[in-house]
């Protein structure tokens, strides 16, 4: 028999979308920002450096719309939005979320902003 492989304990989607020049939206990487274009390789990195790569998967995605408090990610499980991201703030999600296992409230989306999930089946035809 083979050993089943171990499912990671977190899930990081980290938003990569970049909106062409003049779109009127704005985006999580922009060419103009090099910060924002180098989170997710530091992202990754981070996690390696602290050794826990093997047990969280950071995971490239394209837009999650919420695009006015980007850069963001979504921690899952637990459904939690960090917006506005920079390398500082990856520090401490890594820290004390990700292995502390401690939410960092200051950085979450405003709940103005997220709001409850829709289910498919309310929209479904």
């Amino acid at each position: 028999m083979v050993p089943g492989i171990p499912q990671p304990a977190f899930y990081i989607f980290k938003c990569q979308q970049s909106a062409p020049p003049g779109m009127p939206k704005p985006s999580c990487v922009k060419p103009d920002d090099k910060e924002s274009q180098e989170l997710f390789q530091y992202l990754a990195q981070q996690l390696m450096l602290k050794g826990i790569i093997g047990t969280v998967t950071p995971i490239q995605t394209g837009c999650l719309n919420r695009c006015a408090v980007g850069p963001v990610m979504l921690v899952e499980p637990g459904h939690t939005m960090y917006v506005s991201l920079t390398k500082e703030k990856m520090d401490r999600i890594i820290d004390e979320h990700i292995i502390g296992g401690n939410v960092v409230s200051e950085f979450v989306i405003p709940d103005i902003m997220w709001g409850d999930a829709i289910t498919p089946a309310s929209l479904a035809k």
